[in-house]
């Protein structure tokens, strides 16, 4: 075995190789078995993309020039595909001018390996390319979860402000139950007809007063109770009594 080390993560890594000329796809596919690589082969670019579809190999050596379909065909299709877009792809080529370069730049190849190379040039390739990858999903899981926490805190707050809304609803009508009834006693003890009428609306009018007071109190109070978690909590036990 040759000396590049190759992290599986604990599965056999999975490598699709797009390429015409037999002995070549054959000779690849012997050295990543040799290396306890999975080696799928495809012989023109159009089965190369199927497999590719069907398989979702962990990454792609694709020869340049082919029949029916060429490398840039190959790679311009798997980057249409949502399923196969994110799959590294290596490019195996005859000739390498800066122009077939720039070309399969721009499409999104990941590296090009030139006609005839070396076992340990095409492994090493191939380790390079993998560790890049799974630096690139760990980043995109990073970013994935960090999303997920911003959308859960999103939807905390917006709970919290619906019940905020529904609570000042009530408190709304909490305190139009008081006011009505000071409305009424300050009109009765207008008309008072005599001392002991006017003490009962007195009454009725310090009765409110102290109930709003009591009620304006709680509220204070509410503010600081109305956090993320426990208006969770508190939707959690309605949920469950209904």
């Amino acid at each position: 075995m040759i000396n590049v080390v190759i992290q599986n993560q604990g599965k056999m890594i999975k490598v699709l190789v797009i390429e015409d000329e037999k002995n070549i796809r054959e000779n690849i596919l012997e050295l990543l078995q040799a290396e306890n690589i999975q080696g799928i082969g495809a012989s023109n670019g159009k089965i190369g993309v199927k497999l590719a579809r069907e398989h979702k190999p962990d990454l792609i050596i694709c020869d340049l020039m082919m029949p029916e379909l060429d490398g840039y065909g190959v790679l311009t299709e798997l980057k249409n595909d949502p399923k196969t877009a994110t799959i590294p792809l290596i490019f195996l080529t005859a000739k390498e001018t800066k122009d077939d370069i720039r070309k399969g730049m721009n499409l999104g190849a990941d590296d090009y390996l030139t006609k005839p190379c070396t076992p340990e040039e095409l492994l090493t390739a191939i380790a390079t390319r993998l560790e890049r990858n799974k630096i690139y999903i760990q980043q995109y899981e990073v970013e994935r979860d960090r999303a997920k926490k911003l959308q859960k805190r999103v939807q905390e707050l917006q709970m919290v402000t619906n019940t905020a809304e529904e609570l000042l609803q009530k408190i709304s009508l909490e305190l139009r139950a008081p006011a009505s009834n000071i409305a009424m006693a300050l009109q009765m003890l207008k008309i008072a007809p005599s001392d002991e009428a006017r003490e009962r609306y007195l009454k009725i009018l310090r009765e409110e007063n102290e109930r709003q007071i009591a009620f304006l109190n709680q509220l204070s109070k509410l503010k600081e109770l109305l956090t993320p978690e426990n208006v969770n909590l508190l939707l959690l036990l309605t949920q469950k009594k209904n």
